[in-house]
């Protein structure tokens, strides 16, 4: 078992603007002492946009050893603690595939272009909606060496092909999650079936939907919303994608 090693990380915004003048305001995190060759890790945030805990994350895979971005997918790094706000602007993305591909496929360029990292070794992880935005680029193609969804929906913009993954994928769900079903993780399987796809599940049968952050709890009851942090399950669904990183990129 590979175990989350703490090292010294560093910090900077990584900004690059869309055709449609959207300045996107990433973070990166690497390694304090940083070398060439660094594995990559795309870190996709909760519908929230750039949330402390999609920005902790990155800073934990830094401290790993990997180059990490939390990726800006709305723009001005923009964040909310709304639930209506939320879905406002997750909706606005889904309802406009084009420019939230586009958006996925800049941040991915903009980690290749890193003169740290190894662009032949990326990979995407995501929280909730970014868990469905990091699926969906695998099932696109696109050129990531493994991909983790935490508590993701796991309904496809388009479904995986057979030849067409690249990405050895894993997911980490919860067996009382109320917004993504057991039905929809069944029909998840049949998809990865179907396309061939290298795939684990790890279902957390006490856990429900936002079971990795810390703030699920108070974000839940604020917004009447059926969320809650899971600290026993967090853990290791952590260690279980730190394990699959390890063995795929």
């Amino acid at each position: 078992m590979t175990t989350e090693h703490r090292l010294p990380y560093i910090s900077r915004t990584l900004a690059y603007t869309a055709q449609d003048g959207t300045v996107l305001k990433s973070r990166l995190c690497l390694p304090q002492h940083a070398v060439s060759g660094l594995s990559a890790v795309l870190v996709f945030p909760e519908w929230w946009g750039m949330s402390e805990h999609a920005k902790h994350s990155a800073e934990r895979l830094a401290q790993a050893g990997y180059a990490a971005m939390t990726v800006d997918l709305y723009g001005e790094a923009l964040l909310t603690d709304d639930a209506a706000v939320a879905n406002e602007n997750r909706n606005a993305l889904l309802a406009d595939p084009l420019t939230l591909i586009e958006r996925t496929n800049l941040a991915l360029q903009a980690v290749k272009n890193l003169a740290e990292v190894n662009e032949n070794r990326i990979a995407a992880i995501g929280f909730c909606f970014g868990g469905k935005v990091a699926l969906d680029m695998a099932r696109r193609g696109a050129d990531l060496k493994a991909v983790c969804s935490f508590h993701g929906n796991l309904t496809p913009a388009i479904p995986a092909m057979p030849g067409m993954v690249k990405a050895q994928v894993l997911v980490q769900h919860g067996g009382q999650d109320s917004m993504v079903s057991m039905e929809s993780l069944d029909a998840f399987r049949e998809e990865m079936d179907a396309a061939e796809v290298i795939y684990q599940i790890d279902v957390f049968p006490d856990a429900k939907h936002g079971f990795t952050n810390p703030q699920a709890t108070a974000n839940g009851e604020k917004n009447g919303v059926d969320l809650a942090y899971h600290e026993t399950a967090a853990i290791k669904a952590w260690q279980n994608m730190l394990d699959w990183l390890a063995k795929n990129i």
